[in-house]
């Protein structure tokens, strides 16, 4: 229950004592533009995944006349926002994440609580989610990101003149946005896809996500706070709980929504993608949605450097419980190398600890999963961690099994999300002939020596094929938000493997290029006028100058 801004736990028996003062109220209502939602009986809680009590408050479902009231707003937003220049976008940004700063000891409070997830974590998060903002903001200001480009009429030219043509990005429209289960802060209400749908220039409203409806609404009235403090319009953002169903085919379906963002699982994805095909007007989904990120050991690497391959791969593959989008589930290793990498990581896996999970139903997909990867046959369990298993906690896992089984078995190419990974064995050829049928991935990771590297260019062509980044001598989770980052990769492991949802290159999915042939000076975006005034970086005849 929530009283004078103090949180107590729903469970029997907890001393309220326990819990720290949060100065965030909650409500558990939508964010309708600037308004709060209404009541209603449709209300849900969040769970504590560690202890399974509900906790408070209880979060209504909107209507469907709010929804609806929600988009309208975005759509009557957005002429307004997207005429803002990009200093007065960048302010709104910055203004967010001056906002979510102010209340990250609520957000270190409440998280643990709904996620499973330390403290740390979410602190760390809110950093990652604040540090993106202002990423965006630095984007704005600079103005150069729109690509401006500039073609100067030759009325003279024959046969025929050149008329003055100028383009550049603008944005699409509204934007849906549905929050991840595993990223609470920063792939979720003013996580990476709503801070790159802002920036450019389209209003967004965003779908919570059930595990985590607390953290949302924190984070959901510091964006408010932002707008409203940023003079931006009403209906710039809008946060919406209820089911997928009522709620989040509702926004995807609307004809006022111009592009979604969504990550999750594949079924998920996936049916939003269907959804989006067969509107009247069908719309981009920009769907993160399963990778098992393939990680090679060469030769050399893997007898040189067993053990520390062994350490950074198991530390990789147990960080946040395995529930990483680019956590490493397929290892290959080559016949007759890295016996003291199977040691080593033998040896960790099994004194490893369990660790609690997002939420029951990933905790239980986990297991049923590790149950029938342990069921096939052909596969062995190499090693698992003796500590007891139960509904809340994942028990890391390490299985084996050779290259011809893998091929022979499509289920054995699929995702365990959670603390485990399958090891293939083969010869060095066999093992290379195996990519190419490898799903897409967000990343794929290589270890060797820069002689093995070069001496199997064809290993790292076909990984190149397969994934949208390249990690060599590392492992892949930890994604660094920068301007040169890809967090995307063919199908499945993205819906359009030429988009990014993380760093900047991400504002492009939600844009779309215009060109202005002929128009006057003075009714030429400022990007594209001849005086520059913004003095942004501009191709001009096809030159790059400022």
């Amino acid at each position: 229950m929530i009283w004078r801004g103090r949180v107590f736990s729903s469970r029997p028996g907890v001393h309220p004592g326990l819990f720290a003062i949060m100065k965030t109220e909650l409500l558990g209502t939508s964010f309708i533009g600037f308004s709060r939602g209404a009541d209603s009986a449709a209300r849900s809680h969040a769970v504590n995944p560690a202890s399974g009590e509900k906790l408070d408050p209880a979060y209504a479902a909107p209507s469907a006349d709010e929804v609806e009231q929600a988009i309208l707003l975005a759509e009557q937003a957005f002429p307004v926002y997207s005429a803002l220049s990009g200093r007065e976008r960048a302010a709104f940004l910055r203004a967010i994440a001056t906002e979510i700063e102010a209340v990250a000891d609520d957000i270190a409070e409440r998280g643990p609580w709904e996620t499973g997830l330390p403290e740390a974590r979410m602190r760390g998060e809110t950093a990652r989610t604040t540090g993106q903002l202002r990423m965006f903001a630095a984007m704005l200001e600079d103005g150069s990101w729109v690509d401006a480009r500039i073609e100067r009429a030759q009325p003279d030219r024959q046969p025929l003149p050149k008329p003055d043509l100028r383009s550049m990005l603008r944005p699409l429209g509204p934007v849906a946005v549905f929050c991840a289960s595993n990223f609470p802060l920063a792939f979720s209400v003013a996580g990476g896809d709503t801070a790159s749908a802002l920036a450019a220039g389209c209003p967004v409203v965003v779908k919570a996500h059930s595990s985590h409806p607390g953290l949302a609404e924190i984070v959901g009235g510091c964006v408010i706070r932002a707008a409203i403090s940023s003079g931006m319009p009403e209906g710039v953002f809008s946060l919406l709980y209820g089911g997928g169903r009522d709620v989040g085919m509702v926004m995807v379906k609307h004809p006022v929504i111009q592009a979604v963002g969504f990550t999750g699982s594949r079924s998920g994805g996936m049916a939003l993608m269907e959804a989006a095909a067969a509107r009247p007007q069908p719309i981009p989904v920009y769907a993160e949605m399963s990778s098992v990120n393939p990680v090679v050991l060469l030769p050399a690497a893997v007898d040189e450097r067993g053990v520390q391959i062994a350490e950074g791969l198991f530390a990789s593959l147990t960080m946040g419980a395995g529930q990483f989008c680019t956590n490493p589930g397929l290892v290959f290793l080559p016949d007759g190398h890295g016996e003291a990498f199977l040691g080593k990581l033998r040896e960790l896996i099994e004194t490893a600890p369990s660790a609690v999970m997002l939420n029951h139903g990933i905790c239980q997909a986990y297991q049923e999963a590790t149950a029938d990867f342990a069921a096939t046959p052909g596969v062995t369990v190499l090693a698992h961690s003796f500590t007891k298993q139960t509904e809340e906690r994942a028990v890391p896992m390490v299985f084996t099994v050779n290259v011809r089984r893998f091929l022979e078995d499509a289920e054995l190419h699929g995702e365990m999300f959670g603390p485990a990974t399958l090891i293939v064995r083969g010869s060095l050829e066999e093992i290379e002939a195996t990519l190419p049928e490898l799903e897409g991935q967000l990343t794929a990771t290589l270890h060797g020596t820069p002689e093995e590297l070069a001496a199997h260019a064809g290993i790292v062509s076909a990984l190149e094929r397969r994934a949208g980044r390249l990690v060599f001598n590392g492992f892949p989770t930890g994604v660094e938000v920068c301007h040169a980052m890809v967090h995307g990769g063919p199908f499945p492991s993205t819906s359009d493997g030429r988009s990014t949802s993380v760093g900047t290159m991400a504002v492009h999915r939600f844009c779309r290029a215009v060109a202005w042939q002929g128009f006057p000076q003075g009714m030429l975006p400022e990007e594209l006028r001849d005086d520059n005034p913004l003095g942004i970086r501009r191709l001009v005849d096809g030159v790059s100058t400022c």
